[in-house]
């Protein structure tokens, strides 16, 4: 596949410059790099630049801890495909108010197993800064958590329906092929992906009820897409710090919005500050989420207090659910601390009530 000329007989360029590599994907299983467009006299076109995500998974696999399993390959063969998958058919229902990248096409080449996502540049439509470029202190995180909060809200909203997590999105492809595309329980660390970091978690609580906490996360009422990989590395932030653009939808799929939420406050905040800001930033992103219910007219019948009032009881579930994924994954991680450990034992502690 020779993506500058891909490049240049998709946008009528007489150039297709790489200018910048922009990230290795994980393991070794390919890049991201942005490429300059320009006409015969040198001039931008438009776009004057496009970010290409290309993905060529490698004869072997170099996990960074070790995890170089058959089971872990397919996953992430098949998260790229989840993504390939997204950009073309659902991500056209996200709005500016949960910005995603338009993607301008998906190809792919058997013979040299590559597939080549381009999408838009979101440096260029105004979300040029990343949380490393933003001022480390409280109250500047606090902003950035709550900007994403709200996107998180808005892109929940979008997907959202009341009639248990067996059921397509109210904003879903109407074909079934299209339908089927995305995980069918969203996120990376979900329970039946991963096994093999469940066999070696130390024997706990929390390993002998994680299978509960699985499926009471998924019986929930209402459910929606989550991103599924919702860290604060993930979002685009534009030059207010107020507004943000979400990438990487590797592991977008069904389940309960507090998945996301749990992920992104860890993301972003420390134990202390987990500890001293979550409720408060709880009680933000279900403020965004009730305006964005309340906009949406296909939603018109949504009960929010019962939404909310689920969706709170299932905050600890959700911590719980990634905690147990550390435990096995990497037990010695900085979030395996005292507060992950406080929600587990709250989750465990409703289970046992229950």
């Amino acid at each position: 596949m020779d993506i500058q000329t891909l490049l240049k007989d998709l946008f009528n360029a007489h150039q297709a410059s790489p200018c910048a590599t922009l990230q290795e994907l994980w393991s070794g299983y390919g890049r991201i790099v942005r490429f300059k467009l320009t006409d015969v006299q040198g001039n931008p076109c438009h776009p004057a630049s496009v970010v290409v995500k290309l993905i060529q998974p490698p004869t072997e696999s170099n996990h960074p801890r070790g995890w170089n399993t058959t089971r872990s390959h397919q996953r992430k063969l098949t998260s790229y495909q989840v993504e390939a998958h997204w950009y073309q058919h659902w991500a056209n229902h996200c709005n500016n108010q949960c910005k995603v990248a338009h993607c301008y096409g998906v190809f792919e080449e058997s013979a040299s197993n590559k597939t080549c996502i381009i999408l838009e540049d979101l440096d260029l439509s105004g979300f040029d800064l990343r949380a490393d470029d933003l001022a480390q202190d409280i109250d500047t995180t606090l902003e950035l958590c709550r900007a994403s909060l709200r996107w998180l809200a808005r892109f929940h909203a979008s997907f959202l329906v009341s009639t248990g997590p067996q059921s397509p999105p109210a904003a879903t492809p109407q074909n079934e092929e299209e339908r089927n595309g995305l995980w069918p329980i969203g996120t990376y660390w979900h329970l039946d992906t991963r096994p093999d970091e469940w066999e070696r978690m130390a024997d706990s609580p929390l390993k002998q009820r994680a299978r509960a906490i699985d499926q009471r996360l998924n019986s929930c009422s209402y459910t929606t897409l989550v991103h599924g990989d919702a860290k604060v590395a993930n979002f685009c932030i534009d030059s207010s710090g107020t507004h943000v653009a979400a990438v990487d939808f590797q592991y977008v799929g069904y389940g309960c919005g507090m998945k996301d939420v749990v992920y992104l406050l860890g993301s972003c905040l420390s134990e202390h500050e987990c500890e001293h800001y979550h409720q408060t930033l709880l009680n933000h992103y279900f403020q965004a989420l009730r305006q964005a219910v309340a906009s949406n007219p296909q939603l018109k019948d949504t009960h929010k207090d019962r939404l909310e009032r689920e969706w709170r009881e299932l905050f600890a579930f959700a911590w719980a659910d990634f905690h147990r994924f550390i435990l096995g994954w990497s037990p010695g991680h900085d979030k395996n601390n005292r507060f992950s450990q406080k929600m587990a034992d709250e989750a465990l502690h409703q289970l046992n009530y229950d």
